[in-house]
């Protein structure tokens, strides 16, 4: 497999702007997870959303010659049954929160979706990084089962998706 093939497969995870910047420098795809250093109090999508309109800025830049990827992750659960609404109903409640990963180094946590299909898709249609970024990683609970996991990710895709435009 030849250098460029390889760089081509490699994510790049990163916690600031900066990070991002230098990715796209380096010719690797973004991967910005659900957490992020708070570079500006912002709410966590859209500094999230800046860190990739800076990475796609970069990449222009240092003229590659193939499409920048960005891959932002999300905990998103539509409540369709009872099982989901005792799981996850109380999580669509929540909001971003601020914290140190490091002694000195505030971070911002983007919350976890979890709502109805029909208020979800409203709340994500929001979500800027999610419009900026070419790939959604869905966050699931592992603990619960392959079972309960298929029926998460099946209602995304029945529910959800479509109406976002997800394929």
């Amino acid at each position: 497999m030849s250098n460029r093939l390889l760089r081509e497969r490699i994510w790049w995870g990163a916690a600031s702007n900066a990070t991002a910047v230098w990715a796209a420098e380096n010719g690797m795809n973004l991967q910005s997870s659900t957490l992020k250093f708070d570079e500006n109090g912002k709410p966590f999508h859209i500094q999230q959303a800046e860190q990739i309109r800076l990475y796609k800025d970069a990449w222009k830049k240092a003229g590659h010659d193939r499409d920048a990827r960005v891959s932002v992750s999300r905990s998103i659960f539509a409540l369709v049954n009872d099982q989901d609404r005792y799981y996850f109903g109380q999580q669509g409640k929540g909001a971003d929160s601020f914290g140190y990963i490091e002694p000195t180094q505030r971070a911002v946590f983007g919350k976890s979706y979890a709502a109805e299909p029909d208020q979800l898709i409203r709340e994500l249609a929001q979500d800027e990084a999610i419009q900026e970024a070419d790939t959604v990683l869905l966050t699931i609970p592992n603990t619960l089962g392959v079972d309960y996991n298929i029926h998460v990710l099946s209602a995304i895709l029945e529910h959800v998706a479509p109406a976002l435009g997800w394929r």
